[in-house]
This record gives C-alpha cells, structure tokens and sequence, in this order.
C-alpha cells in the first residue's frame, strides 16, 4: 500500500503511523464525563470512505488528513492536516 505525501510523493505506508478516525470534535471543557467518554472510546466501524489522520514520520514528520475507503484501503485523497508545515510537492 503506498500513500501519496503532499510533501514527500508517493511513499510506502511503513513510513506513516495511523492516529484514527479525524471526524471526532474533542468536548468543549465543560461538556462532563459522558462526552469526553464518548469521545475517547466510541467510533464508528465505517465499511467505506473514512476520513483518517496519519504521521509521516518515516519523511517529512507531518500529520496528513487522508480519506480511505476502509474496504479495498485506496487512498481517495491526501492532504496536510490544519496547520501543517512543509511544501507541497506539485505534480
């Protein structure tokens, strides 16, 4: 399986460490325990397109926010997450 790195290119997925599912919204401060529970261990088990974070830690060290469909795990799209640093490699 290889990932396309905005940064880097294409890149095999050894290179990348996968954080999870990048649709939760972490609870405001006051939001109780319930939500922060809910948050920290309730996910969805999406059979197709899934919106992901992955590290790209084995190159240019930054979060991407990448959709995958979970069934065949083709990579739809890779972009950098919010914030990212680095320069795009364009093609």
């Amino acid at each position: 399986m290889r990932i396309n790195c905005p940064f880097c290119g294409p890149r095999e997925n050894g290179e990348f460490t996968y954080l999870g599912d990048a649709k939760p919204v972490r609870p405001e401060g006051g939001a109780g325990e319930e939500a922060f529970y809910d948050y920290v261990y309730l996910r969805d088990n999406v059979a197709g397109e899934m919106s992901e974070w992955w590290y790209h830690g084995g190159g240019c060290r930054s979060w991407l926010k990448a959709v995958r469909n979970t069934v065949t795990h083709e990579f739809l799209s890779v972009e950098a997450a919010p914030g990212a640093g680095g320069k795009a490699v364009q093609k």
